[in-house]
């Protein structure tokens, strides 16, 4: 048992026994959230280590960017409401926050989106690089070669002891995300790559250089543009996810900021993180008409069936997720610019969303519809291809990610990660030539 006694307004003394041995720890506070146990003495201590698959107990860093209450449906950004920093900023001003810690002035935003704006380029060998992979790659995989081989072509930004190399290096990042995926994009579909033009905002720049093609003139819908600067910002950071937390463990060891970016890109890539609104478009795809729904529905509340809803539920959120609620409204504005109301797939999307909304299952078990949900329908309505929704992720969650690699960096308490096991494989044992096995 665990008993604390206050030495410190932010700090607390915790004592347990383990064996015959008696052992004192700090128990310290942050500005919000639960207490944590420091353990960094534990095994000199005890000679024990805790035991904490997925560290869903275990706080790896202490961090001022992002904070999350799961269970009151609450998003921070340095402080900031999720739903402010959406409704009334842009997502460059959300990098400059994530970064800074600070809101930018009016001429620290001007100086900052046309630092951003001079680095959207990417080396013209890089573009090259591209014709080596194969057209059905998927995006993803040509995302993370292309992210780590940044580190090829930018030997001015890796020096990590250095602070304006870190700086440069994540300026470079956050600007020359949305041209690899949007060079990604072109790629696959066989079209010629369309260059930044830097006199447009940020969403913008990227909508055309997935779009445009060089024989017409392409304008970009302000209300597309407004609903991917918002999806931008509310996937720019969310605390020491799965992704965030490679990023550090990369970044931990000395690696360049590239490296370490592209070590986030694929752990994004899985289905259970930043493929989660891909998924829940194939599952829309699944169910294929509104008429299948019961059916469906009846298939997710037993237990017994493996089929699950995506894009319900959230593992942190056990309330809605603030980001979905942001989300909802702008999906509904998208399909109405788009007239996609009448497609079948966003039919049976609508139909879902209505009943978890109101059917005391969902309500009970707060399955409520995520994030993943309504950006996968929305970025469906926009035109973009399942295969490219991660792809947009990781150009939204590279603003975090840089941050969060940028403060472990700077911290001088960080020291490379190095988890350890409860082992259980075979004790020692003698090696036995082939011949007598």
């Amino acid at each position: 048992m665990l008993d604390a006694t206050a030495s410190a307004p932010t700090s607390t003394t915790g004592s347990f026994t383990i064996g015959d041995k008696f052992v004192s720890v700090p128990v310290r506070q942050g500005t919000l959230g639960p207490s944590v146990v420091d353990i960094g003495k534990l095994y000199s201590q005890t000679g024990v280590f805790t035991y904490d698959p997925g560290f869903t107990s275990t706080a790896s860093c202490e961090s001022k960017i992002t904070y999350i209450d799961g269970d009151n449906g609450i998003l921070l950004y340095r402080g900031y409401p999720i739903e402010q920093l959406a409704e009334k900023g842009d997502f460059l001003e959300t990098c400059y926050l994530l970064l800074y810690g600070e809101l930018p002035t009016a001429a620290q935003r001007a100086d900052f989106n046309y630092r951003i704006r001079r680095h959207t380029m990417v080396h013209e060998q890089l573009a090259r690089f591209f014709q080596g992979f194969r057209r059905d790659a998927h995006p993803m995989s040509v995302l993370v070669a292309s992210v780590g081989a940044l580190s090829a072509f930018y030997h001015d930004a890796t020096d990590i002891s250095e602070p304006h190399q870190r700086m440069l290096a994540s300026m470079r990042l956050i600007a020359k995300l949305p041209t690899l995926a949007a060079l990604a994009y072109k790629y696959a579909i066989g079209q010629p790559f369309i260059y930044p033009k830097n006199d447009l905002d940020y969403a913008s720049n990227f909508l055309r250089m997935c779009y445009a093609v060089p024989c017409e003139e392409y304008e970009v819908n302000p209300v597309m543009a407004r609903a991917l600067d918002q999806i931008f910002i509310l996937h720019a950071d969310h605390e020491q996810n799965a992704s965030t937390s490679t990023v550090r463990l990369a970044g931990s060891s000395g690696a360049n900021p590239f490296a370490c970016i592209a070590a986030g890109v694929a752990c994004l890539w899985g289905p259970a993180h930043g493929g989660a609104n891909e998924a829940a478009l194939k599952m829309l795809e699944e169910i294929g008409t509104v008429k299948n729904i019961p059916k469906y529905i009846a298939r997710a509340k037993d237990k017994n069936d493996p089929f699950r809803l995506m894009g319900f539920g959230h593992r942190v959120y056990k309330n809605y997720d603030p980001r979905a609620k942001i989300m909802q409204k702008r999906c509904h504005e998208v399909l109405n610019e788009t007239g996609r109301k009448d497609d079948p797939l966003l039919e049976v999307a609508m139909e879902l969303e209505q009943i978890a909304l109101s059917d005391e299952y969902f309500i009970e078990k707060k399955l409520y519809p995520n994030i993943d949900f309504y950006s996968g329908i929305t970025l469906k309505a926009m035109g973009f291809p399942t295969s490219m929704f991660t792809a947009l992720f990781a150009v939204a969650r590279t603003a975090g990610w840089v941050a969060q690699w940028k403060e472990m960096i700077e911290d001088p308490s960080q020291k490379i990660g190095r988890p350890r096991q409860l082992y259980t494989g075979a004790k020692q044992r003698d090696y036995v030539p082939i011949a007598q096995r």
